[in-house]
């Protein structure tokens, strides 16, 4: 048999596996609200090739490809089993199963022990979202695919001021079309009459409004709601407060580091500080970057003080055409130049790391891409480390532990900011360029700074929600990994 023909019935076998999988996945989904995923890589409205690439990206963590013989007998399974709210890694169940041996079904009731027999039902909660720019339009794309795959949260309503009679069409376009993060998948239709965009079914409530005193939430039925500020007009808690004088609102989340006495959550390393708090912040997008990354090497190796340098997408503030701008430097053209400025990350990593309080310096390069962005960290640690013994360790961290939302680890020598723009994952350590020379280490870590950072605040959001939904197998606490 050549080898053409060999590869032919491999590809053909992998697509029939495939395509018994897709209905087994579709109905865990519409009787269980359980969703599966390879190793983070959701199978949610895929198709039988999605499936198939899913499991060849698990090269990336066992260094073979996941094979679908694996996975498709835990589907047939799962299927049977009376699961509730969930999210399923078969990628990491097989790889379990493969190291346990013995029969199938007990080894899974065993490992998804905690969510048979669980209700599939979340209790809804309203989001509103203050603002309507490139985060608040990225936090409306997440959370309507995230009501359609878990429940939970709810998108209920934009707050905007008005400009002009036809801008409830114009920010229906601009959420359904993106020039960076391309087109909204799904439909987007409007209703003038009553101000309201339809996103697959979702009813946005459009309020013009020029400030939070001006709103009653309730008159659209909205109550109980969490707030998020992406408009950055107000990071203190005297403006913030603002918000909880309209009925109708309960919690307020700010996209943007809080001034004051304001928490700064970066979730995966400190959302235990959420508590009660009515006014929290969900940080920067550099800070949720670059943190899960410092806690990880400063729990195993000790840091004892290091240098972040940011080389940062243009963003709107900058000019696109020289111009005046109130801050140094960013007045000029941003399409063309590389623009030094500051950054606050490396002091706000200290707010939701305090050992890191005086230990960071950072500055910041902004660079004519429109997203992705990288932060260097240059550190020096407490003990000597070699290159591949970190690689391998944040390699495991990015899989292993119950960070794997947060930090992802790649090893390609081709990859480049392109190839990052839409992960999902709060940072990238890019393995092959890492240096290590006795107590100094440099880490180069890639990060979606609109993508990524918006969906770390989505996680915040479903944790003050209470609708966190929990991932099987259950992952290892960072220091449990040695």
């Amino acid at each position: 048999m050549s080898e053409t023909t060999t590869q032919r019935d491999d590809w053909n076998h992998k697509l029939t596996l495939a395509q018994e999988m897709l209905p087994l996945i579709s109905r865990l989904h519409r009787e269980h609200n359980a969703v599966t995923s390879v190793y983070g890589r959701l199978l949610v409205g895929v198709t039988d090739i999605d499936i198939i690439k899913a499991h060849r990206y698990a090269r990336r963590i066992d260094e073979q490809e996941l094979p679908l013989d694996e996975t498709l007998p835990i589907l047939r399974e799962l299927v049977e089993m009376n699961l509730g709210t969930a999210s399923v890694d078969l990628g990491r169940l097989a790889a379990e199963y493969r190291a346990a041996g013995g029969e199938l079904r007990p080894f899974l009731e065993e490992q998804l022990a905690d969510v048979i027999g669980t209700s599939s039902e979340l209790e809804g909660r309203d989001v509103v979202l203050y603002g309507f720019g490139r985060i608040g339009r990225l936090l409306a794309r997440i959370l309507i695919a995230r009501e359609a795959t878990y429940g939970g949260v709810r998108l209920r309503a934009v707050v905007v001021r008005k400009k002009g009679d036809e801008d409830i069409i114009k920010r229906a376009s601009l959420l359904r079309r993106d020039s960076v993060h391309g087109p909204f998948n799904g439909t987007i239709t409007v209703d003038q009459e009553k101000n309201i965009i339809w996103a697959n079914g979702t009813p946005i409530q459009m309020i013009y409004a020029n400030d939070p005193s001006e709103i009653d939430y309730t008159e659209y039925g909205i109550d109980n709601a969490i707030v998020v500020d992406n408009t950055g007009a107000w990071r203190d808690r005297e403006g913030l407060s603002k918000h909880l004088e309209s009925k109708g609102v309960d919690r307020v989340l700010l996209t943007a580091p809080g001034k004051g006495d304001i928490p700064n959550i970066v979730y995966g390393i400190n959302e235990d500080m959420i508590g009660d708090d009515k006014i929290l912040s969900a940080a920067s997008c550099t800070t949720n970057g670059i943190t899960p990354v410092l806690k990880v090497i400063n729990d195993r190796y000790g840091v004892k003080h290091g240098h972040v340098e940011t080389v940062h997408a243009y963003t709107n503030d900058q000019n696109l055409a020289d111009n005046f701008h109130k801050g140094p430097r960013r007045g000029r053209a941003a399409g063309l130049n590389m623009v030094l400025t500051e950054t606050g990350a490396a002091k706000a990593v200290s707010k939701a790391l305090p050992e890191f309080a005086g230990k960071l310096t950072g500055n910041a390069i902004r660079v004519p891409t429109p997203d992705v962005s990288m932060a260097v960290l240059n550190l020096d640690l407490e003990t000597e480390v070699e290159k591949d013994e970190v690689n391998n360790y944040i390699r495991r961290i990015s899989t292993e532990s119950d960070l794997r939302q947060q930090i992802d680890y790649i090893n390609s020598p081709e990859v480049v900011s392109t190839d990052l723009l839409g992960t999902t994952h709060a940072s990238v350590v890019d393995g092959l360029a890492t240096i290590a020379s006795g107590n100094h280490l440099v880490l180069y870590v890639w990060y979606d700074n609109e993508y990524g950072y918006s969906h770390q605040v989505v996680r915040v959001v479903e944790d003050i929600a209470g609708v966190r939904p929990t991932v099987y197998p259950t992952r290892k606490d960072p220091q449990e990994i040695k």
